[in-house]
């Protein structure tokens, strides 16, 4: 575990005068010289904690990366995003046991645990220098980033080590801080945390909302809750909850007699819905939603829904709780060339597509629905909820506005959807495309040298979170959750009766959504219709996988493989490329696109048959948490009995390096 050989290192980027993740600039106070500062000296004024927690910031939050879609891409390889290869775990049998590493990490955790063990009895001694309001704000900004973290091991590995402490490499005191605590005592604890913040950080905006506010605190603990909520709800009496069925925390002394804090499982999901429904409700109320009103190709008359995807200063957008900035030439990233471009082969899926509803607020198959068919992608946009006629790209749309003629990598006009590319730097995966991150501005274009923002938290992802953790908790659609609701689909241009589109949904029409499953089963058309308004809004905003396993809404695919689609290559589009670009044959190793004789919708994880992913995606019930690897359990463990050790393996998983899962 890593535990072991962690320190803290002490770095110059937390003690220069400028820091630019997220844009925080901070200078260092009356310090002494650099190689005179010691640990013992370090964390006692102001700008010291300010530099401490924004340092931290990067490695904990989301943001964009260089040669990569950045966060418009982490939802790939789930049924909204497609990427080229298929990602193991829905490949039963690929994904094995590491020897080594994995999730069963803290060096985070310790980075921040360090922080509060050194500040906390300083500040409640009187003895940091500085203004006593950002004091609290750099306190509140780790116990969040804390928080977040720990956010992270719930939804990899489920049970996990509570640790609070900071403690000396001795094996017998860190094998027993290695006990797990079951996942619900790990979201309290996120909780704590996350309201321990909220006392402390100053309201929305923090400066230029670069820095975490209270707002953030309260939607993160909405999520956590949510999160937990809805995993006990649809996992409960398996093993993956604790006194589930054959749950492995059983057989560890330390919680062979667990009991719930509220006394059942039915009473713990009332607990963390009901904490969901507050929390959200507070950001909601406060924050508007960003409009969508003016057009997206005049630079004259900007459409701020769309622009706030891409603004090189996001502080301006009411909803943008959070986002970090970029610099020219010194912090970038390469997210508008591949905006322009092919998304760096991140495609949209069909199911993506076809999920959205039309402007008149029916599904597309809904009689009267006035839907154009998919022909062509023009077609596709038409009379469709205005999310998806912002952010779908269709050929001949004009991506530069400004600067004409500067970057050296801009694409002026969308072009056809070149799917025949090979690698990731151009080609179009799916046929389908988005926008949504897209600059207008072609000095953006510049190879690597992007600078616009990357949002962190948004509020209406709130607006989402009440919704369905109220329709959860209590099986109806509030009032609150009836204004919320009306207010997103206002923004987005879609008849605002969400009632006449649960009435028009046909759930035996609806299962290329996987949110259209729970454990197996056909949601209720209610449920899945505030599902689909959450996919709508959230698009590629990286928040897919973690929904579909709360909803542990990949069962279906256990027994029976779902094939991830494109656009209608095998139609009219067909002329649109020449015979050389769209070579297809199973067994041709020259193949290109995928054969119309398995479907004239673009397959693109399934053009050679000699690919693992050619007979489609399934999963492994297994799959829903990340195994731990073999090094934790032989480091904790006496004599190589790796039974002997605190630490027990995640449902359906061996201790064994390179083992598969087995059933469960």
């Amino acid at each position: 575990m890593n535990f072991y050989k962690t320190r803290i290192h002490i770095r110059l980027a937390a003690l220069v005068a400028t820091i630019l993740f997220f844009g925080a600039c901070k200078k260092a106070l009356d310090k002494e010289p650099l190689s005179n500062i010691t640990p013992e000296k370090y964390l006692q004024e102001e700008g010291q904690l300010a530099a401490y927690a924004i340092a931290r910031y990067p490695d904990i939050l989301p943001s964009h990366g260089n040669w990569s879609f950045g966060t418009f891409g982490t939802d790939g390889n789930t049924d909204n995003m497609v990427i080229p290869a298929l990602d193991n775990k829905f490949i039963p049998g690929l994904w094995r046991v590491e020897a080594t590493g994995g999730d069963w990490s803290f060096t985070n955790i310790y980075q921040t645990n360090y922080f509060l063990n050194t500040v906390l009895p300083r500040w409640k001694a009187g003895q940091i220098v500085g203004n006593a309001d950002n004091i609290k704000q750099y306190i509140g900004e780790i116990y969040f980033l804390r928080a977040y973290e720990y956010f992270k091991k719930l939804q990899t590995l489920g049970d996990f080590p509570i640790v609070r402490g900071v403690y000396p490499d001795e094996k017998e005191i860190l094998t027993q801080i290695s006990k797990r605590q079951p996942c619900n005592e790990v979201a309290r604890f996120i909780i704590s945390d996350l309201d321990s913040a909220a006392l402390l950080l100053k309201a929305s905006p923090v400066s230029s909302k670069n820095r975490i506010s209270k707002e953030c605190a309260q939607l993160l603990k909405s999520r956590v809750a949510l999160f937990e909520g809805t995993w006990l709800k649809y996992f409960k009496g398996t093993a993956f909850v604790p006194n589930g069925q054959n749950w492995p925390g059983k057989a560890k002394d330390y919680n062979s007699n667990y009991q719930f804090p509220s006394g059942t499982i039915e009473s713990e999901i009332d607990y963390f819905l009901t904490q969901a429904m507050a929390s959200a409700k507070v950001v909601a109320d406060a924050i508007a939603l960003v409009s969508n009103t003016g057009t997206i190709e005049s630079p004259n008359n900007e459409n701020p829904y769309f622009n706030m995807f891409s603004a090189t200063n996001m502080s301006g957008y009411s909803e943008v709780l959070l986002w970090r900035q970029y610099a020219a030439g010194l912090v970038t990233h390469n997210v508008p060339v591949y905006a322009q471009a092919g998304n760096y082969a991140v495609g949209l899926s069909r199911s993506m597509v076809e999920s959205f509803l039309m402007d008149n607020g029916l599904p597309i198959y809904a009689t009267g629905s006035n839907y154009q068919g998919d022909d062509y992608i023009a077609d596709v946009r038409k009379n469709r909820d205005g999310r998806l006629t912002l952010f779908l790209k269709e050929p001949g749309q004009k991506n530069v506005l400004l600067n004409a003629g500067q970057g050296t990598h801009a694409t002026a006009i969308e072009p056809t959807p070149r799917i025949y590319e090979p690698g990731y730097e151009q080609k179009y995966t799916t046929g389908y495309t988005i926008r949504k991150g897209l600059s207008y501005d072609a000095a953006q274009a510049n190879n690597g040298q992007g600078y616009t923002g990357s949002i962190t938290f948004r509020a209406s992802e709130a607006y989402l979170n009440y919704i369905e953790a109220s329709y959860e908790k209590n099986g109806l659609i509030d009032a609150d959750a009836t204004r919320y609701w009306q207010q997103l689909r206002a923004r987005a241009k879609v008849n605002i009766d969400f009632q006449q589109t649960i009435s028009a949904t046909v759930m035996s029409r609806e299962t290329q959504d996987w949110g259209a499953y729970s454990a197996n089963a056909l949601v209720s058309p209610t449920l899945y219709n505030i599902r689909r308004e959450r996919r709508s809004e959230l698009m590629a905003e990286g928040l897919r996988f973690m929904d579909l396993k709360r909803w542990r809404a990949m069962d279906q695919m256990i027994t029976t493989p779902y094939h991830f689609e494109g656009f209608k290559l095998w139609g009219p589009m067909r002329s649109w490329y020449t015979a050389a670009q769209i070579i297809y044959g199973a067994t041709d190793t020259k193949a290109i696109v995928s054969d119309p004789a398995l479907s004239l919708y673009l397959r693109p994880q399934e053009i050679r048959s000699n690919a693992d992913s050619y007979k489609g995606a399934r999963w492994t019930m297994a799959h829903y948490l990340s195994p731990i690897a073999t090094q934790h359990f032989n480091i904790t463990s006496t004599g190589g009995n790796f039974a002997t050790s605190p630490i027990y393996q995640n449902p359906g998983w061996s201790t064994a390096g390179g083992s598969i899962p087995t059933g469960l």
